[in-house]
């Protein structure tokens, strides 16, 4: 058996029930519940974690061209992997960044050293970014998710758009972000459901409590860990 071959069984190897559920579906969403856990407690490795499975998950998202059992195109579902790796990148480097400054500086607070982001809720500017961004992104991917052919368009194209509203906040280090993905959850999972893609709704539904207790404890920190003059500060913004 050469290299390629076993390559080819490794990715399509399933579990068959029902109609079938690629090995690459539950590893996928094994990432992304590890990449949130490691985001509750602020770990830069939440980042290159979650990148790796928006790459597993974008294949099997895009089920009739990648052949899973569930031969689907969800669009908005592939499309928000991309998305995701791509402000993954960014929150991967703000985090960097921010955990060596704080490092550097010798200014270890209760959770020590290696926390990666000083969580506070976004001001009013900030605010009303998120609004803006989840009103013209919906309405540009329902239309172009349309266009695509994908499978429950309205749905795919709020999931997408909240999911990168979420993954920017988290990069940010909005405490908001937690309530986005609140809402982005209620709405994948009876769509994964529908579509037959189970783990990735199963996924969203534990996904849901790990959003609900990091909320607390984004807050609980909020409030414990007060910003000192020589700890970090969250960047200014500019405003109009």
């Amino acid at each position: 058996m050469d290299i390629t071959e076993l390559l080819g069984r490794l990715v399509n190897a399933q579990i068959h029930i029902g109609p079938g559920i690629t090995w690459r579906e539950i590893i996928g969403n094994g990432f992304g519940i590890a990449s949130a856990l490691l985001g509750m407690v602020r770990r830069v490795a939440a980042w290159p974690i979650g990148i790796i499975g928006n790459v597993l998950l974008f294949t099997v998202f895009l089920g009739a061209t990648f052949g899973t059992p569930q031969d689907l195109n969800l669009w908005g579902q592939a499309g928000r992997q991309v998305f995701f790796a791509i402000v993954s990148v960014y929150g991967w480097v703000k985090w960097y960044r921010f955990r060596n400054r704080l490092a550097n500086q010798n200014t270890a607070g209760d959770a020590g050293q290696n926390v990666a982001v000083q969580p506070r809720w976004a001001n009013r500017w900030e605010r009303l970014q998120l609004i803006i961004g989840a009103v013209v992104l919906w309405v540009v991917f329902y239309f172009a998710l349309r266009a695509l052919g994908s499978w429950g368009p309205a749905s795919d194209a709020w999931i997408l758009t909240g999911s990168i509203l979420a993954t920017y906040g988290m990069a940010r280090g909005w405490t908001e972000f937690w309530l986005i993905w609140i809402a982005v959850d209620a709405v994948g999972v009876p769509l994964l459901f529908s579509a037959g893609y189970y783990p990735s709704a199963i996924m969203y539904i534990v996904y849901a409590v790990i959003v609900i207790v990091g909320f607390v404890s984004w807050l609980r920190i909020q409030r414990r860990e007060v910003p000192r003059a020589d700890v970090p500060k969250a960047e200014p913004v500019a405003t109009k």
